[in-house]
């Protein structure tokens, strides 16, 4: 495992300070190890739930109740990725090229833009930066980063983290702000490498790297809670 995982989990766990209740989706061992150091730490949530856990999940009927949670506001944060993922914070979770016959064609939404548009944090979350994932307009909208002004939308984007930085999203303007670079990248390569525009102020900080506190935390309870549902991640921490 990638050097760098530690140091995307504490990135993504300050992402849920102040969260009581967090969602984690499927196939997502680093927003669910998040999710616990942000608990161990005191950021926060109270309440976590990753589905396909049993010690962690407390939904009954799956994903039908998750879905039922977010419309009742009882999940405040949530991950979400996508093939592609741009400028305006639309994900593409269904096909890259033309829809009738494309390139590449991935599992589907599985009610990315419901959640999307109901819970009140969500946190994107690409690894790969690069102009192929992170592009000026997607080849598909799977779920819209933004709405218009007469659509009732509690929910939607607040943050993209990635493989070389942190972008927060100002979702009135509509656009990433470049918050802060991880250490071993740099403004230039992340400028060189994103395929939309995004603002920046004045000299963009390094993303903080963990302590040894949080890498104990990480090597220790949160390899452990995130072991029964991710053994093979949790192996390689």
């Amino acid at each position: 495992m990638s050097q760098t995982t530690p140091f995307l989990i504490a990135a993504l766990a300050r992402q849920l300070s102040g969260v009581r209740r967090v969602a984690v989706g499927a196939q997502s061992p680093m927003p669910g190890s998040a999710a616990f150091l942000a608990r161990a730490q005191g950021l926060g949530p109270r309440q976590i739930t990753v589905l396909g856990s049993r010690s962690n999940n407390d939904f009954t009927e799956g994903g039908r109740e998750l879905f039922d949670r977010a419309a009742q506001g009882r999940i405040d944060a949530f991950f979400l990725g996508g093939a592609q993922i741009d400028g305006s914070a639309n994900i593409n979770l269904v096909a890259i090229g033309d829809y009738e016959h494309p390139k590449a064609r991935f599992p589907g939404s599985f009610g990315s833009s419901y959640l999307y548009f109901l819970i009140p944090r969500v946190v994107l979350f690409r690894e790969e930066h690069t102009p192929r994932t992170l592009v000026e307009t997607v080849d598909f909208i799977s779920a819209p980063g933004t709405s218009p002004a007469n659509v009732y939308r509690p929910g939607g984007p607040a943050a993209l983290v990635t493989g070389r930085c942190v972008f927060a999203f100002d979702r009135q303007h509509g656009r990433f702000r470049l918050e802060s670079v991880h250490p071993w990248s740099s403004v230039a390569e992340v400028v060189e490498q994103t395929g939309f525009a995004f603002d920046m102020t004045g000299d963009v900080p390094i993303t903080p790297e963990p302590d040894r506190e949080t890498l104990a935390l990480i090597d220790g309870p949160v390899r452990e809670q995130i072991a029964e549902t991710y053994p093979a991640f949790a192996a390689g921490l």
